[in-house]
């Protein structure tokens, strides 16, 4: 009987293992679906892409000017204020640039100044010379009148004379006059006559100083035109002093270039600054990573239907596994991101494969500065997008 009790005792053991494995696979398959669909109601109104990286204003640090480095004054990845300086060219050169552009100022204004002075002496003379002139022609021309007046009175007169003595005469061989009447006659002729002959010599000397004053005023006529050379003299020489001025400015602000400053706050970052090192204008000698930085995300273009700007992101980058940002949506590029590719596909050729394609997607960080200094431009990050309801796309 004992021998018979063990194995009915055993078999409801046996036969009851299945049912439990089921029980726990059934219970097992529950856990699955349910972790399943809560994963599923957490996602549902949730967009990710793992296709972003941390951006940020990258200003390229280059010299105004030629020379060499006299001083660094920072190290690689330094954060530097605004206005701080961050390498000295030699300003030797410069400095002696300035020097001379002052010595040719000097000199223009000086020149300037003796032209003005000429052109104010040679207006002053002209006018008085002039005046002078039409002085001297208005006298001699009335002197002329005079004489010529006179002349005529004189002429009349010794023809008067003459025929006073040439009827004296007629009438002294018919002896009814006196030979003393027809001398004095021959007296008064002769006197008429020498009058005659001083009128006609003043006449030619006020002709002559006629044609003296005349020349005389021609020639302070010709001083307008010396004016006008000279005020064009003075003109040329007020260029020189604004174009040695200019040359002053300039000479001034390369002088300023040899300071190389910091344009705003960063970090400096790719440094090639040597001491001693010669540089040119145009040559990138440190690269400066200014501002907050942000997430370029490329969303997949059947990602995109539920978002719009202002939705919430939680952001993860790969070099701080640990710790979460938040941000929000900013904005969407107008255009994906293989129409700006080097060489743009094209869709119309025969042999067409549909590719999914990626909008990059702005998103900027709602945390402050200070919390954001180890976000490096480049890094790789994971932004996963809060979705709303509705809301238009851009």
């Amino acid at each position: 009987m004992i021998q018979d009790d063990v194995p009915v005792s055993s078999t409801p053991a046996v036969q009851s293992l299945p049912a439990s494995w089921r029980r726990w696979l059934i219970l097992g398959g529950g856990v699955v679906v349910v972790c399943a669909f809560g994963l599923w109601f957490a996602q549902r109104n949730q967009e990710s892409t793992d296709d972003a990286f941390i951006e940020a204003d990258i200003v390229e640090i280059s010299p105004h000017i030629s020379g060499y480095i006299d001083r660094v004054e920072v190290a690689d990845n330094q954060w530097v204020k605004a206005g701080q300086l961050l390498a000295l060219i030699d300003p030797r050169d410069y400095v002696l640039r300035v020097q001379q552009a002052e010595a040719v100022l000097a000199a223009a204004k000086a020149r300037h100044g003796a032209t003005s002075q000429d052109l104010s002496v040679v207006t002053t003379t002209t006018s008085a010379a002039v005046r002078e002139a039409r002085s001297a022609l208005a006298s001699a021309l009335a002197a002329q009148q005079q004489a010529v007046a006179e002349s005529g009175g004189s002429e009349a007169e010794a023809q008067l004379t003459h025929n006073d003595v040439q009827r004296y005469q007629a009438l002294y061989e018919k002896q009814e006059i006196s030979r003393q009447r027809l001398d004095q006659a021959q007296t008064a002729d002769r006197a008429a006559q020498a009058r005659k002959e001083s009128a006609r010599r003043a006449v030619e000397i006020a002709m002559a100083r006629v044609g003296e004053a005349r020349a005389r005023l021609d020639e302070a006529g010709s001083g307008p035109r010396q004016v006008a050379l000279k005020r064009d003299q003075e003109a040329g020489g007020q260029a020189s002093v604004a174009e040695a001025e200019a040359a002053l400015a300039q000479a001034r602000l390369d002088l300023t270039y040899t300071r190389l400053e910091a344009p705003s706050a960063g970090k400096v970052t790719h440094k090639t600054l040597l001491l001693g090192q010669l540089v040119q204008p145009g040559s990138v000698v440190l690269s400066l990573v200014t501002g907050a930085p942000w997430v370029i995300a490329n969303f997949k273009e059947t990602q995109l239907h539920r978002m719009h700007r202002g939705q919430k992101v939680i952001i993860r980058v790969d070099a701080f596994p640990h710790r979460e940002w938040h941000g929000h949506i900013d904005s969407f590029q107008d255009g994906t991101g293989s129409r700006f590719s080097l060489l743009p596909p094209e869709n119309a050729t025969g042999n067409y494969v549909k590719v999914v394609q990626r909008l990059p997607v702005k998103i900027v960080f709602d945390e402050p500065l200070d919390q954001l200094q180890h976000l490096s431009p480049g890094l790789s990050a994971t932004p996963t997008v809060e979705l709303d309801t509705g809301g238009p796309l851009f």
